[in-house]
């Protein structure tokens, strides 16, 4: 049985790809579990009546200010519970993990509690990342959500809460463009140490892998970056290179890139780190999208070397003056292929990044270390009891 600082009630929504083994580890981390399904997809058989939903959805989306995903996603159950639990004095805390999830907490709850929100990314920031790098699978939609919905949303839902949190400098610098008065503290994600323990070996068969979410528009346009433009090239100099995109969910648009020759789409894994140790290094190739990336941080920990983008290295202090080479850093074509090159050709270089990534994530990125320092920005005290939704 767990000891736990405070009583933390924790409510969510199901994916359905989430296991009920997965519910259930959840449940021995948290003091109360509340879990609600995510709304099934809304279909139609008449294509007249679905392009009539999409329109009402949009225009529900510029009316209210708020992003149609976040409308989506509301549940008045979680709604009457949140109302519940700080109008009953249930809880010292509320906290709100990813913006999605603003929407139940009240303008009025922080003359009551102390309201926290966790961002992982600028959803404004994120969508005109897309724009500018031709990712965005609905630009046009997109670039009428920028300035009618985006950014006003944000402007808006970040003065209901006491404390913002976001993981990175960059992040915290594309809100104060948004809310320059308002005060924002960097806390960086973390990695659970045992679940990604430290590869002692090398592997020197030219394996290279990419992992995420393969339906997320971010994860689906560095890795069709990667294995068309990139890797031909990989592959030419080294014929027994392989492309190995891991993750959950890939769109017929990722799957349909292992056509190419040598690139390999496993779809959901077992073992994540398994996968990553089976690989000569872990290609990070993000080319939008902020905050800090826990697949870059789990590859670091798992001690496989990485070849990170800018994006993908965000947050992170590992080519810098005064520092040890933690990674290699790439953004073009070019540079991929150059530093890719120098991996496999190198070992010594592979084992120095290694272990260097490892004792980075070992000092600084550490779910303890993450939590003792979120902790105090939801406390200030010794034990509370402590609502989170997420």
């Amino acid at each position: 049985m767990r000891q736990f600082n405070h009583e933390v009630t924790l409510v969510t929504q199901r994916h359905q790809d989430v296991t009920d083994v997965e519910v259930e580890e959840l449940r021995s981390w948290v003091y109360k579990l509340i879990v609600f399904p995510l709304p099934g997809e809304i279909k139609s058989e008449n294509h007249f009546a679905g392009i009539f939903a999409k329109a009402g959805r949009f225009a529900e989306s510029l009316l209210k200010a708020t992003p149609a995903n976040v409308l989506y996603r509301y549940s008045p159950e979680i709604q009457q519970i949140v109302d519940e639990y700080v109008t009953q004095d249930k809880c010292d805390v509320i906290t709100c993990e990813h913006s999605v999830n603003e929407i139940y907490v009240r303008p009025e709850f922080r003359n009551r509690i102390n309201t926290v929100i966790d961002i992982h990314s600028s959803v404004y920031g994120w969508v005109r990342n897309h724009l500018e790098m031709g990712a965005s699978s609905y630009a046009l939609r997109d670039r009428l959500y920028l300035n009618l919905v985006l950014s006003r949303y944000e402007r808006r839902y970040c003065s209901k809460f006491q404390n913002i949190v976001v993981t990175t400098e960059d992040d915290k610098n594309e809100f104060l463009k948004l809310r320059p008065d308002i005060d924002i503290q960097v806390i960086p994600n973390g990695v659970d140490l045992e679940l990604f323990p430290y590869r002692s070996y090398d592997v020197a068969d030219n394996g290279l892998i990419f992992v995420g979410a393969m339906d997320a528009s971010h994860n689906i346009d560095a890795a069709t970056f990667f294995a068309l433009e990139v890797f031909p090239e990989i592959k030419n100099r080294y014929p027994q290179a392989t492309f190995s995109i891991v993750g959950a969910r890939p769109t017929p648009e990722v799957q349909d890139l292992a056509k190419n020759p040598g690139v390999i789409v496993t779809g959901k894994v077992p073992s994540m780190v398994e996968s990553l140790h089976a690989a000569t290094a872990c290609i990070v190739p993000l080319r939008t999208g902020f905050g800090i990336k826990n697949k870059t941080l789990e590859a670091m920990a798992a001690g496989v070397p990485v070849v990170g983008s800018d994006r993908g290295l965000e947050g992170l202090a590992v080519d810098s003056n005064n520092v040890p080479l933690r990674a290699l850093r790439a953004n073009t074509k070019g540079e991929y292929v150059a530093a890719i090159s120098r991996l496999f050709d190198n070992p010594h270089l592979r084992e120095e990044l290694s272990h260097h990534a490892r004792q980075l994530v070992e000092m600084e990125f550490t779910w303890e270390s993450a939590g003792k320092r979120y902790e105090q920005v939801c406390l200030g005290t010794e034990n509370s009891r402590l609502f989170i939704d997420f």
